[in-house]
């Protein structure tokens, strides 16, 4: 989720201060904070954020330009339901093959896998998800995806619409810098 939010930080050009931190270990002065000691954690003056799809949200109307929402409450009602199931339904399955492991997660695996091609008409029918233009959906599905190979999903073996897709995103120039060293890793290490 901390890559979602750094992401729009990228995307919007906001001069922000990038910490890292062990989860294990959090800072001191995070604690203060955040009481929950978890990332990402954004602070603004008197203001602390620390839930990824707020901050996502907050970073797009406190910086309108370029907008990553839609101007009219309908559109982005439906964008933000759009991210509520990606959150409910694809990126529980990625954090248990992530936490548990191809063995112990393989059902979660091939659950996602599928799910992935069932949607394969929604990302050949635009540019961008559901959009011709890149949104916060977008910033949402970025993070997502780039961490399909570490668990041994390969994007091109979903179909052309989701790789041509996935490669307009992490082309992105916004997409490249809001790679942390370990996320960049990623793409060059083994399945497992």
């Amino acid at each position: 989720m901390s890559h979602c939010a750094r992401l729009v930080v990228y995307e919007k050009g906001v001069p922000a201060e990038v910490e890292f931190f062990d989860p294990n270990d959090p800072p001191e002065d995070l604690l203060e904070l955040n009481p929950n000691g978890n990332a990402p954690t954004f602070v603004e003056r008197d203001l602390v954020l620390y839930d990824a799809r707020i901050i996502m949200e907050y970073l797009d109307e406190r910086f309108p330009h370029p907008a990553l929402h839609q101007m009219d409450p309908v559109s982005r009602a439906n964008a933000r339901m759009l991210i509520k199931r990606i959150d409910q339904e694809w990126y529980p399955l990625l954090d248990d093959v992530l936490v548990n492991g191809d063995k112990k997660a393989a059902k979660s695996k091939k659950m996602l896998r599928e799910s992935l091609m069932a949607a394969a008409p929604v990302f050949e029918a635009t540019p961008y998800f559901m959009s011709e233009e890149y949104s916060l959906i977008d910033c949402a599905m970025a993070p997502f995806l780039w961490r399909l190979p570490s668990i041994g999903i390969d994007i091109a073996s979903l179909g052309k619409g989701i790789t041509a897709y996935a490669n307009r995103l992490f082309s992105r120039r916004a997409f490249q810098e809001s790679l942390s060293r370990e996320e960049k890793d990623m793409m060059q290490a083994p399945s497992k």
